[in-house]
């Protein structure tokens, strides 16, 4: 069978199980089962698939017909233009977070804090990015900091980051400029809502606090001045909801000048806080 052949009937697997952009899946599926970066692809498409690559693009497409995320079958994610490795203890990260990189990118400093880092891919932009910078991050989970730091070595940023394993603050030490989170913020009601590529692999941890889902804002914003320089800034990723309880958390917290950006589908997604 040719690799056309073989893709095609990928493709109406997950037509036919309603995957919400099957061709698309399947041609990187298939990509990833030759070992060909998919741009390659269509080159490829009237060679005879060898049974093994046809073995393992079968297997991946029966992990996406159970919803299994593309990023996780492949075990990699693209984020600002850098490919990082993802496993199942750490969250897939989303193209909305890109919008965290570019705020704070605007803001000087070289002195960067990454709460609740997972797969690292906030602090190890944040170290390619500004090659004066010297980033801490921090995680709760040891098996979220060992992919963070296989992320970091791969990029060639490892030297400039260090990793402290503890919960939000916990064992930070020293002042930062720039202190920069996507925590766990859904609520327990909208738990149930979530796409299941979402509820059934993305770490519960990841993904809600429980509650009504602003504690960790709650945690920020009270301890954060505490290791904020006196010009330094703190920026959230946020619910599309969330923005007028995360502003007024801050403001409580004594920050007077607070800001809400949107993200590329113009929905509320960070909150940039100063005092």
């Amino acid at each position: 069978m040719t690799v056309q052949s073989v893709l095609t009937l990928g493709i109406r697997a997950l037509q036919t199980a309603d995957i919400d952009g099957a061709a698309r899946d399947a041609r990187l599926l298939m990509a990833g089962a030759l070992g060909i970066d998919v741009s390659r692809l269509t080159l490829a498409l009237h060679d005879d698939i060898d049974p093994p690559c046809q073995d393992r693009f079968d297997a991946f497409i029966a992990q996406r017909l159970l919803h299994r995320p593309v990023s996780r079958i492949l075990g990699t994610r693209l984020f600002w233009g850098r490919s990082y490795h993802l496993t199942d203890d750490v969250l897939d990260p989303r193209g909305d977070t890109e919008t965290l990189i570019a705020a704070a990118l605007e803001h000087a400093g070289d002195r960067i804090l990454d709460l609740g880092t997972g797969s690292g891919v906030i602090a190890i932009t944040m170290a390619a990015e500004r090659p004066t910078a010297k980033v801490v991050a921090s995680d709760i989970s040891k098996s979220a900091l060992d992919v963070a730091q296989k992320n970091a070595r791969d990029l060639g940023v490892a030297d400039r980051l260090s990793f402290v394993q503890g919960s939000w603050f916990d064992a930070v030490t020293g002042r930062f400029d720039l202190i920069l989170s996507n925590p766990p913020y859904i609520s327990d009601a909208e738990m149930r809502d979530l796409a299941p590529e979402v509820l059934g692999y993305d770490p519960h941890i990841a993904l809600t606090p429980g509650g009504d889902g602003l504690d960790p804002y709650r945690i920020i914003a009270r301890h954060a001045p505490d290791v904020l320089t006196p010009y330094g800034a703190v920026i959230v990723e946020i619910g599309h909801a969330q923005a007028a309880d995360v502003t007024q958390i801050f403001k409580s917290a004594g920050f007077s000048k607070l800001r809400v950006h949107t993200d590329f589908e113009q929905k509320d997604r960070l909150i940039t806080a100063k005092m």
